[in-house]
């Protein structure tokens, strides 16, 4: 969205600018009648956020647990309403939760981190992975940039994507909330069929533990992160032995865990 602003020099000089802001919309988002949550989201992709929202929350196992999602756009802000199968409703209405106003860098509805776990590690797809060379993780890097439309006029938003095998990126999303750039990625996914296991996810940010965690609910078995990890993403990973690429630069990355997963031989030039 263009906005007026001014810019200014700390020596005195000034002068007006038009800069390119991303929108941030609320997204109330509902199972039935029953809201869950108001998330601050870029309003694009809608149905991928809902969609990978839901799984890695832990509210469906599987697409087909969605029967339905409505999305209306109503005074600046999207109403997201779903109707799930009956049994993750009752699921739903049993969990405790404390949601509104939420930014997307909590754990929602998990009153511990043992159940987090337990939860979790029930929902890891089993799918074997496909062998990530160091090649194709610079290969995708390459193409990161210039697969971020939205990045690219507003230089304030975060972006996760999913690479084949060979390092080619097929889906990017983006959003204001990395976390939420992850969900709309997951939702993708599964919308499109394809298996996470089948390559790798890169996102723009750090891995923290809530994107290791987004990470293994679609069955990804390595995670590839612009910046730094954090120590319990990286205990969370070793639980999960997800592979933990990150520091990820064109002229190389680190590998805090599962770097025996990991196929060198020279990187693409």
């Amino acid at each position: 969205m263009p906005t007026n602003a001014r810019a200014f020099t700390y020596a005195g000089a000034s002068q007006p600018i038009t800069r390119t802001i991303p929108v941030e919309t609320p997204v109330n988002i509902l199972y039935g009648n029953q809201p869950f949550a108001v998330m601050m989201a870029s309003p694009q992709d809608i149905e991928d956020f809902c969609v990978g929202f839901s799984l890695t929350e832990g509210i469906i196992d599987r697409l087909d647990d969605i029967r339905a999602i409505e999305i209306e756009t109503k005074d600046k802000a999207v109403l997201a309403r779903m109707s799930i199968a009956a049994d993750k409703m009752q699921r739903l209405l049993a969990r405790s939760r404390n949601m509104m106003g939420r930014t997307g860098c909590g754990l929602c509805g998990i009153e511990d981190l043992a159940q987090l776990k337990r939860d979790q590690a029930a929902r890891v797809a089993l799918d074997p992975a496909a062998p990530v060379s160091a090649a194709a993780i610079s290969r995708a890097l390459q193409q990161l940039e210039a697969m971020q439309p939205l990045n690219a006029l507003t230089h304030a938003v975060h972006a996760a994507a999913f690479a084949d095998v060979a390092g080619d990126l097929v889906l990017v999303r983006e959003d204001v909330g990395r976390h939420n750039a992850l969900d709309k990625l997951v939702g993708a996914l599964l919308r499109k069929e394809r298996s996470a296991a089948a390559g790798f996810v890169v996102i723009s940010s750090r891995a923290s533990f809530e994107m290791v965690e987004k990470a293994a609910a679609v069955g990804a078995h390595t995670l590839v992160a612009i910046s730094a990890p954090t120590s319990l993403a990286i205990e969370r990973a070793r639980d999960l032995a997800l592979t933990m690429i990150a520091v990820a630069r064109h002229d190389g990355a680190i590998a805090f865990t599962g770097e025996l997963n990991i196929l060198t031989g020279g990187l693409a030039a």
